[in-house]
């Protein structure tokens, strides 16, 4: 079984590039943004707890969070494999994730890094913020609070996962099918022999001099 983090400061693109690898290579896929949301949309416990941090641009609790992941895992151990969206998002969510996993005997395939320059970030929240009516979309101090806090307490995951050797930075600049692209040959790289057969894919012939 694959399990893919797809990573990246909030309007980097992982919900549209997560659709296109679920399509192509049939994984699961949880955004635990898109859980949250609704949780708030329905008026649940979980959702009146964190919609004040969400309102203000804050991350919402390890605790909480390594809630949801927990409840997944418990019913997504089987099939070809999960895309993470937005998880984890703190070394305490990692740290608490690997252990997750490791109860299934599964662990982190490796983390797909999406790389967009701020400027470009947040031109794309509002320009979705004006199409989706998301509040946290439409402000413009929320949305640099959110990549400031992205970068205070996110992007340190990043060398998390590099320390695993499991980190690959991925430029997420240029067309969804480019981004795309560059994405699915770090993955289709990436992937053992096994976990190729999984997806039906021709084993890679490695060549000693690209090593």
């Amino acid at each position: 079984m694959v399990n893919i983090v797809l990573f990246g400061p909030p309007g980097s693109g992982k919900g549209t590039q997560a659709a296109k690898l679920v399509e192509k290579y049939g994984l699961d896929h949880i955004s635990t943004g898109d859980i949250i949301r609704r949780e708030i949309r329905e008026g649940s416990a979980l959702g009146r707890e964190v919609q004040d941090f969400i309102e203000k641009g804050l991350l919402a609790p390890d605790e909480l969070v390594n809630q949801i992941i927990k409840k997944y895992i418990a019913t997504h151990d089987q099939g070809k494999g999960n895309i993470f969206d937005g998880f984890p998002r703190t070394i305490p969510q990692a740290e608490a994730f690997d252990e997750m996993l490791k109860t299934k005997d599964l662990e982190v395939t490796l983390m797909v890094f999406l790389d967009v320059p701020d400027d470009e970030l947040v031109d794309r929240i509002l320009i979705r913020g004006r199409e989706s009516g998301r509040a946290d979309d439409s402000d413009i101090e929320v949305i640099k609070n959110r990549i400031r806090v992205y970068k205070e307490q996110t992007a340190v995951v990043a060398d998390f996962y590099d320390g695993q050797g499991k980190y690959f930075p991925v430029y997420g600049q240029g067309t969804v099918d480019e981004v795309f692209h560059r994405i699915t040959s770090v993955i289709e790289k990436r992937l053992s022999a096994k976990e190729r057969k999984i997806f039906s894919l021709p084993n890679l012939l490695i060549n000693s001099a690209m090593l």
